[in-house]
């Protein structure tokens, strides 16, 4: 079933994500203090490495907007066809706010990106969407596949999940489309979005919460997850 990360994960997500909103909006310099020198270090980088800007240009799509929705929609429809509505509920909702999300930030949020990035982009940055978009598919992956990997799978499955959303995030900072925060905010909303959604589609019997997984606390009988308790 669908792991359900502890509440305090989103609580915190969110309270960073409103923490980083109102700074934007009351302190932006301080924002600006921060994010300048560590985007005018990455644009030194990237121009002294041509041939990584025209990678990262290509890698930077795999998150684009078309590609998640298209991926959240083949995930629905695979869970419909297989008759798993917690997990067809669980992506049809991540594929949704997400995106939505994102897109009510930078509409409400004036924000500019950085100037004369090596990608051309006219909208507000912040959160990022590309980095919403990475961090929640890798986390909602995470969640659908954890009780079904003992505890080595677990620690793969995080690495190539954190190794996904890191070069998506990079790319956006290396190619100057947004800030560093911008960057932060997207991962918060990810994680606010995607934990929330775990928690609220309705679990068959056995789902499990990632504090129940432990060793020699979970059988399985039938198909189905049970959690003894001791």
């Amino acid at each position: 079933m669908i792991a359900r990360p502890p509440m305090a994960i989103p609580t915190l997500a969110m309270i960073g994500l409103a923490l980083l909103t109102a700074l934007l909006v009351v302190e932006p310099g301080t924002i600006a203090r921060f994010d300048a020198p560590l985007s005018a270090g990455l644009r030194g980088f990237a121009t002294d490495r041509p041939g990584l800007v025209t990678v990262l240009r290509v890698v930077t799509d795999l998150a684009a907007t078309i590609p998640f929705i298209a991926a959240g929609l083949a995930a629905i429809v695979l869970f419909a066809a297989r008759q798993d509505r917690p997990r067809a509920l669980f992506c049809m909702a991540v594929t949704v706010v997400v995106p939505a999300g994102w897109a009510l930030g930078q509409w409400l949020l004036h924000r500019p990106r950085p100037l004369d990035g090596f990608v051309t982009v006219t909208a507000n940055g912040f959160p990022s969407g590309h980095t919403s978009n990475a961090a929640a598919a890798a986390l909602a992956v995470v969640l659908l596949a954890w009780s079904g990997v003992g505890r080595t799978g677990r620690l793969l499955l995080g690495l190539l999940a954190a190794s996904g959303v890191g070069v998506i995030a990079a790319s956006r900072l290396v190619l100057l489309v947004h800030w560093p925060v911008d960057v932060i905010g997207g991962c918060l909303l990810a994680v606010v979005v995607v934990s929330l959604a775990a928690r609220w589609v309705p679990q068959q019997p056995g789902g499990l919460a990632l504090s129940d997984s432990r060793p020699g606390k979970v059988s399985s009988r039938d198909g189905s997850c049970e959690v003894r308790r001791s």
